[in-house]
């Protein structure tokens, strides 16, 4: 963008004079003028300012500058863009387009949040604070540790995960000169059928988990067997049984968490699952995947078990148990309860958050 803004800066100097004369406006811009607009960073590093910052630093600032309108870990508030997650996502019918999973250059995040960010206040964050806040976001991509300092000195050697992805625009020479020739008119058919009435087949908005639940719940209660979306969780209500016993046995396990509490426990999740997953097909991210961890033995998870910080490691071999209580202790003030700890969260203050938040976990079996 950098020549682009040189070029038309150096047209607006050379036509100056031929504009003054014919309209009596304007006057020739100056170079500091011209640099005050010429703040773009390019993918080859061009522009980048002296400085540095850290993920913990970042995360300070993006708490309190970034977090109201992108969420705590970037999971989005309300309808703001989402910064992170969306991996694997971007073949699905609704991809979702996070730093980690699109975006093809980290010079766009930095030259983006130094431009425009934070929204009602662009430009008002230092550079250090920019370094800062982009180390923080790599970070909840997974795609750099909470030790990581990015400065102009490193900030080449980061690549993202999409960027072979993007290509020169050739549309030009291929698409253009595709669909320029003679258009066929041979050979059609003498009917046209409609076969779909919607871009996307099974558009219906899909039952949240809390409000399947219930309904199970209800209906085992009633002595019915009934259909369990394929959605829901069916091992975890055993309605499938055609022993109404050991339905109404199901539908009193279940019963024991409030759909109502598991319903707002699973809107407290957005916080954490930039890092963690639950449910079918779960994957361990930044953290471990979360199916089961009530009353489970601490880092438990096999498969993230040479990911565990060393104070949970420790934790563990002591006889740690993640009761609710215990649970409840640790998502209060993560740092506090643990040294050491790995868990970048700063903490559920309001127990009546944690609560759900519980008692949406407890909802998933391993």
């Amino acid at each position: 963008m950098s020549k682009f803004l040189n070029l038309t800066a150096a047209l607006i100097v050379a036509s100056a004079p031929a504009y003054a004369a014919g309209f009596d406006l304007g006057r020739p811009a100056t170079p500091d003028e011209i640099a005050a607009w010429d703040i773009d960073i390019r993918p080859d590093g061009l522009g980048l300012p002296e400085g540095s910052g850290d993920v913990w630093t970042g995360e300070e600032v993006f708490a309190e500058r970034c977090a109201v309108c992108h969420g705590d870990f970037g999971e989005a508030v309300g309808r703001w863009p989402v910064l992170a997650g969306g991996q694997d996502s971007l073949t699905r019918d609704r991809p979702v387009k996070t730093i980690g999973s699109y975006w093809p250059y980290l010079s766009t995040v930095w030259d983006y949040v130094h431009r425009a960010m934070p929204f009602g206040d662009a430009q008002s964050l230092t550079d250090d604070e920019v370094y800062a806040i982009t180390a923080y976001l790599l970070y909840l991509n997974d795609l750099v540790d909470d030790d990581f300092t990015l400065s102009n000195e490193n900030f080449q050697e980061i690549r993202l995960p999409n960027e072979p992805n993007f290509y020169m625009d050739d549309r030009a020479e291929v698409e253009l000169a595709a669909f320029s020739g003679d258009v066929c008119m041979e050979n059609c058919k003498d009917t046209v059928e409609i076969t779909m009435r919607a871009a996307v087949l099974d558009v219906t908005p899909e039952e949240t988990r809390a409000r399947q639940l219930k309904e199970a719940v209800q209906a085992a209660k009633d002595g019915i067997v009934p259909e369990v979306p394929q959605a829901a969780e069916a091992e975890e209500v055993e309605v499938a049984s055609t022993d109404s016993e050991s339905a109404t046995d199901a539908a009193e396990e279940v019963a024991a968490v409030d759909p109502a509490m598991v319903e707002a426990g699973e809107a407290v999740f957005k916080k954490c699952q930039s890092c963690h997953q639950v449910g079918d097909g779960a994957k361990d991210r930044a953290g471990p995947v979360l199916n089961g961890i009530v009353d489970r033995p601490a880092a438990s998870v096999e498969s993230f078990a040479s990911k565990y910080s060393k104070p949970m490691t420790a934790a563990a071999e002591g006889g740690l148990v993640w009761t609710e209580e215990e649970l409840s202790a640790f998502l209060e003030k993560p740092r506090s309860y643990m040294k050491g700890t790995k868990m970048g969260f700063a903490g559920l203050s309001s127990a009546e958050d944690r609560a759900a938040v519980i008692a949406y976990l407890r909802s998933f079996s391993e």
